[in-house]
C-alpha cells in the first residue's frame, strides 16, 4: 500500500480526520489498550455514535476497523492483514460503541482472504476475515454493486485517532465526508499522483479539512443511504496524506469495482451466507403505531410476488422505526408460514432513539412468494413510537 507519511491503518474512525499515511500494518500495531478513557468526542470533526446506531461496525485486535459483511465474515482492508490462509490471531469485537463494554461480542478469526490484486496497478485494498463461528442475529452492512452510490455525502466511523499521530479511542466516533472527484483528488498534491481512478474513491473537505478518518480507522467502512434509505457500504478506509488536512482527502477502496470479487471470495470461504437476494425490495411505507407495554405486538405486511423458489440465505430486511427508547423493542420477521426470525432483542440499557438499519436473515427454508410481516413489540412502559417504513429483499 502506498505510504508516504502516515497511513490510517487501524479501525475506522467515523470522524473527520484525514488518513494518515503510514503502512497500515505499522499503524495496526496500535491496540485497544491505548484507547482513551475520556468519553468526549475525539475524532476530528466527529461525534459519538449511539449504541446500536451502526451495529455492523467491527474493531479488530490489530488496530483496524471493519464491517460485518455476513454473520461470519468481516470486510476490512488488505493492508490490515497478512497473506491469504489460516489465521487464528485476530479478535473481532462487535456490538458495542464502548470497547470496554462487557456486553461486547468477541470472536477469533480462523481464516483470512487477502485481495490478490492488492499492491498492483489494479488496486484492491480489501480483505475478508472469517470468524471462528457465526454471530447469531448480528446486523450486516451490504456492499454496493453499482457506481450509483459512489458520489454524494458519505458517513465514516471508527475508533481511530482523533488527531494525526494521536491515540486510539475507546468510543466509536462518526462523521460525514463529501465526495471528491478523481481529478481534483489526484491534483491535490504529489501524494495523490498515482490515484487509481477505477479502484479508489476520495472524500473529505478540500477547502477546510477538519473531517476525515485517521490512524486506527483502516479497514472500516465508508457508507451512505441507498435508494431504499438503507445503509450500504461504498468504500473501505485505505490511506491518505495526514489526517483532516485541507486539500488532502482520504482515499477509500472503491467497493463497487470489487463487489463481484468480494462476493466470490465470501462464497468460497464458506463463511458467507450464500447467494444474495434476487427478488424485491418489497416496501410498506404506511405508518403503524407501536402500542406501549403491555400492549400487543403490531405488524406491517409486504406481499412478495412474481418471485421463484426459496428466499436467500442473506435476505435483507431494511427497517425505519421511530421510537424514543429503542431498547424497549423486540423485532421479528414473520414468514408467510408463520415462522419467526428474530431481528432484534430488547435491551433496557439502550436508550437511544430509533431503529434505522438493515438486517440479514437466512430465510432459505421459506418460499419467497407470500405475505411477510415485520412484527414489533414494546416490552417496557412509557416510551412510544411507530413503524415508519420497511422493505424486504428476498
Amino acid at each position: 500500500m502506498r505510504c508516504l507519511q502516515l497511513l490510517k491503518a487501524a479501525g475506522t474512525v467515523m470522524m473527520t480526520a484525514a488518513l494518515v499515511v503510514v503502512p497500515a500494518h505499522t499503524a495496526s500495531a496500535q491496540n485497544n489498550s491505548s484507547a482513551q478513557d475520556d468519553p468526549g468526542p475525539r475524532v476530528v470533526g466527529g461525534t459519538r455514535a449511539a449504541q446500536g446506531e451502526f451495529p455492523w461496525m467491527v474493531r479488530l485486535s490489530m488496530g483496524c476497523g471493519g464491517s460485518m459483511l455476513t454473520n461470519q465474515l468481516v470486510l476490512t482492508a488488505a493492508h490490515c492483514v497478512g497473506s491469504t490462509g489460516n489465521n487464528s490471531s485476530i479478535t473481532a469485537t462487535v456490538g458495542v460503541v464502548d470497547l470496554q463494554d462487557t456486553t461486547a461480542i468477541k470472536r477469533t478469526s480462523n481464516y483470512v482472504h487477502r485481495s490478490a490484486t492488492y499492491g498492483t496497478s489494479t488496486g484492491g485494498d480489501w480483505a475478508l476475515i472469517r470468524l471462528s463461528s457465526p454471530i447469531t442475529g448480528v446486523a450486516t452492512l451490504p456492499i454496493t454493486t453499482t457506481t450509483a452510490y459512489d458520489t454524494g455525502l458519505f458517513t465514516v466511523a471508527g475508533w481511530g485517532a482523533a488527531t494525526e499521530g494521536g491515540a486510539q479511542q475507546r468510543y466509536l466516533l462518526k462523521a460525514q465526508v463529501p465526495y471528491v472527484d478523481d481529478v481534483t483528488c489526484r491534483d491535490a498534491s504529489s501524494y495523490y499522483s498515482d490515484l487509481i481512478f477505477a479502484a479508489e474513491l476520495c472524500a473529505g473537505k478540500m477547502d477546510t479539512g477538519g473531517v476525515d478518518t485517521c490512524q486506527g480507522d483502516s479497514g472500516g467502512p465508508m457508507f451512505r443511504r441507498d435508494a431504499n434509505n438503507a445503509w450500504i457500504q461504498v468504500g473501505v478506509v485505505s490511506h491518505g496524506e495526514g489526517c483532516a488536512r485541507p486539500s488532502a482527502p482520504g482515499v477509500y477502496t472503491q467497493v463497487s469495482t470489487f463487489a463481484t470479487a468480494i462476493k466470490s471470495a465470501a462464497d468460497s470461504l464458506g463463511g458467507g451466507t450464500g447467494p444474495g437476494p434476487t427478488c424485491g425490495p418489497f416496501t410498506n411505507a404506511n405508518n403503524v403505531n407501536i402500542a406501549d407495554s403491555p400492549g400487543a405486538a403490531v405488524s406491517s405486511t409486504v406481499t412478495a410476488s412474481a418471485c421463484t423458489g426459496n428466499a436467500s440465505t442473506a435476505s435483507r430486511v431494511a427497517v425505519d422505526i421511530k421510537h424514543t427508547y429503542r431498547g424497549d423493542l423486540v423485532i421479528d420477521l414473520i414468514a408467510p408460514d408463520g415462522s419467526a426470525y428474530r431481528l432484534k432483542n430488547s435491551s433496557s440499557s439502550d436508550g437511544a432513539d430509533n431503529v434505522i438499519t438493515t438486517y440479514t436473515v437466512n430465510a432459505s427454508s421459506e418460499v419467497k412468494n407470500g405475505a411477510w410481516k415485520l412484527q414489533v413489540k414494546d416490552v417496557y412502559a412509557q416510551d412510544i413510537g411507530f413503524i415508519d417504513s420497511w422493505s424486504l429483499t428476498l
